[in-house]
């Protein structure tokens, strides 16, 4: 299974990002016929934002262009950038932020083509340390940490010394990555608001901050029509978090989380609205319960 699947991914990466996004679409509109369980759950978390349906309507087409898209965004060969069809927005601010000295954290949602956009800001700003889960599929972990470790770019499991590894890169004045919007397993997070909901939200960007003071740079990688590319805008940093210490972890997390939700009201139609933020989470060894 393992062998055929990594044949396919190779097979789908030389097809035109047009294709893959075509083929994507009807893959989304699919899943979204034949799931109920997924249209409840995509209708209550748009509601819930305090938007349209039909403003968030391409978002069902938009998830399936995700997964059709990485193919090409894993398999990409190293000496190949990934910058060739990406137009950049507010590199000003990157550039401050590194001048400050104190390392960089870029954070996103799941939105539009969040697996480019931390190779794109490796490209620009590397070396970048992004954390992450591994698949519970064997086959799928190992072509993640194929596929995700680049030049410039290095994966590191959400672990103690994961942890540890993204503190002592920000202290080089390098940059770390982070998907923050995810919902952490029990004792790695902190119930805090999002679009008016307690959502049970990560305190790892926010512990980052205010133990290195690193800026804090929102990101969106936002995929463009017809395939033509990627619209990567690097957002202004979270100042106020320069004015908290470390035991106001709450109004840390909650700009965080205010942050995000700019970032997807400023394109509802590619969040992964059908994504359950705001479950319970799950249980963790003890040994993971690092933040």
């Amino acid at each position: 299974m393992s062998l055929v699947m990594i044949l396919l991914f190779r097979f789908f990466s030389h097809w035109p990002l047009r294709a893959l996004h075509a083929l994507g679409a009807a893959l989304g509109r699919l899943v979204w016929l034949l799931s109920p369980a997924y249209r409840r759950q995509f209708r209550a978390n748009v509601a819930q934002a305090g938007i349209t349906f039909e403003a968030a309507r391409p978002a069902i087409a938009e998830a399936g262009r995700f997964v059709a898209e990485l193919p090409k965004l894993w398999m990409r060969p190293p000496t190949v950038s990934c910058l060739g069809n990406v137009q950049v927005e507010g590199q000003a601010h990157a550039e401050a932020a590194f001048a400050r000295g104190r390392g960089v954290i870029f954070f996103g949602p799941h939105c539009g083509s969040f697996e480019l956009g931390p190779q794109a800001l490796a490209e620009l700003y590397g070396p970048i340390t992004a954390i992450y889960r591994p698949a519970r599929k064997a086959w799928l972990a190992r072509l993640e940490q194929i596929a995700r470790n680049r030049l410039n770019l290095s994966v590191v499991p959400a672990s103690l010394s994961g942890i540890r590894l993204m503190l002592k890169t920000l202290k080089s004045n390098q940059a770390v990555a982070l998907l923050t919007d995810q919902v952490p397993p029990e004792g790695q997070g902190v119930w805090a608001p999002f679009f008016g909901k307690p959502a049970y939200t990560m305190t790892l960007a926010a512990r980052l901050a205010l133990q290195s003071g690193a800026a804090v740079l929102p990101v969106s990688c936002e995929r463009l029509a017809r395939g033509r590319g990627y619209f990567l805008k690097i957002w202004p940093p979270l100042t106020v978090l320069d004015s908290l210490s470390k035991s106001d972890m709450l109004p840390a997390v909650t700009v965080i989380n205010e942050a995000i939700e700019a970032i997807v009201l400023s394109q509802p139609g590619q969040y992964l609205w059908a994504y359950a933020r705001y479950k319970q989470p799950r249980q963790q060894p003890n040994d993971e319960g690092v933040v």
